[in-house]
């Protein structure tokens, strides 16, 4: 018996001796994964430099701004459903009755002629137009071109010593950077509200044929519609055209069509009356796994061309039903609102380059863009 636990306190010792030299000479047998768990710390050495502190207020941006921000009332007369609802009951044949339906929201002056962008839905079917600008005076506005498919508009209004919003470029915004919109929530009179961008190049939200939108969770209520999105130095950075909410009112998710693309719409309308886009006359539908896998591809990329219309620019340049488009202009696309997008962007006249793939080769070929149809 003492012999027997001789042997095992001579065991225990070997292996506590064993496992002493495996954690000096070879630490990597006892930790396997240490490779998956080393944090990155950094040295405070190379630490970047640091920003600089938010200002204490933007009242100098919005100083800036504010003044170039007008509110727009819309007015229209429409059928009153009551007064017909008492004709059909009673069987009364009572000349027709109309009343006069109201509608407010905001708009950015950017030039000192009096042009005004707004969105389109604000003005949509009016009769008349009201533009009141920030020091109170109110003025008649005429519509001088409209462009549906971006929600946009221009207005003019004949006033002197307006004031004009310096415009920036969208293209620099950086998710975080600071936004301040600017406009007529709720028809309480112009109002000022603040957030960072959230997101940049929104899309596939229903909202507009062509979406490129700035997300930011500064409030935008109902009469923001058209207002101005400026960033903390009071530049024009965006239009503010809809909010995502189940009630009605701001949920921190609202939208704004970019300045630089709302600035293009502007400058064709004021220079030709609308807005030239491309068109290749194609119908385009998403790709799925099922018809990846027919189509021998590896995977569901690209956008199926399931349609082309005879005669038209598609077709001349050699395009055929059941091609897959996966690169337009160079750009990889993946859905039809991408392909729908370069394809809109590209001049009437221009050639664009066109990749595919036909019974699982690739192909490239050039197609003169036409122009889409009004």
């Amino acid at each position: 018996m003492v012999k027997f636990s001789r042997f095992l306190a001579q065991a225990a010792l070997t292996g506590v001796a064993i496992a002493i030299v495996i954690a000096l000479f070879f630490p990597q047998v006892l930790d396997r994964e240490s490779g998956t768990a080393t944090l990155q710390v950094t040295d405070p050495a190379d630490a970047p430099a640091a920003v600089d502190p938010a200002p204490a207020s933007y009242a100098d941006g919005v100083a800036l701004a504010a003044p170039a921000v007008v509110n727009i009332m819309a007015s229209r007369s429409v059928d009153d459903p009551a007064r017909q609802q008492f004709q059909e009951f009673f069987g009364q044949p009572t000349p027709p009755h109309e009343r006069e339906q109201a509608s407010l929201g905001s708009g950015v002056i950017m030039t000192d002629r009096g042009h005004i962008l707004t969105n389109h839905h604000v003005i949509e079917e009016a009769e008349a137009i009201a533009v009141v600008l920030a020091n109170g005076d109110a003025h008649p506005a005429e519509i001088i071109g409209i462009d549906p498919d971006t929600d946009l508009a221009v207005l003019r209004v004949h006033a002197p010593d307006l004031p004009v919003a310096t415009i920036g470029h969208s293209s620099d915004l950086r998710v975080g950077d600071v936004v301040l919109a600017i406009g007529n929530p709720f028809g309480v009179g112009q109002a000022v509200t603040q957030g960072i961008v959230s997101a940049t190049g929104r899309n596939r939200l229903g909202i507009n044929t062509f979406e490129d939108f700035i997300q930011t969770d500064a409030a935008i209520n109902p009469g923001n519609s058209g207002g101005a999105l400026i960033n903390a130095h009071g530049d024009l950075i965006g239009i503010n055209t809809a909010i995502f909410s189940r009630s009605g009112g701001s949920h921190g998710i609202g939208f704004a069509i970019p300045v630089d693309l709302a600035r293009d719409v502007m400058t064709e309308i004021l220079e030709q009356g609308y807005v030239a886009r491309g068109w290749l006359g194609i119908e385009v539908q998403a790709m799925n796994r099922e018809l990846a896998d027919s189509f021998g591809m590896d995977a569901a990329r690209g956008v199926l061309v399931a349609g082309v219309l005879r005669q038209g620019p598609a077709q001349e340049a050699g395009l055929e039903p059941g091609d897959v488009i996966t690169h337009l202009a160079g750009k990889r696309v993946d859905s039809p609102r991408e392909a729908l997008n370069v394809i809109a962007r590209t001049k009437p006249g221009e050639r664009l380059e066109v990749e595919f793939q036909r019974e699982g080769e690739a192909r490239t070929l050039e197609a003169t863009v036409a122009q889409r149809p009004i």
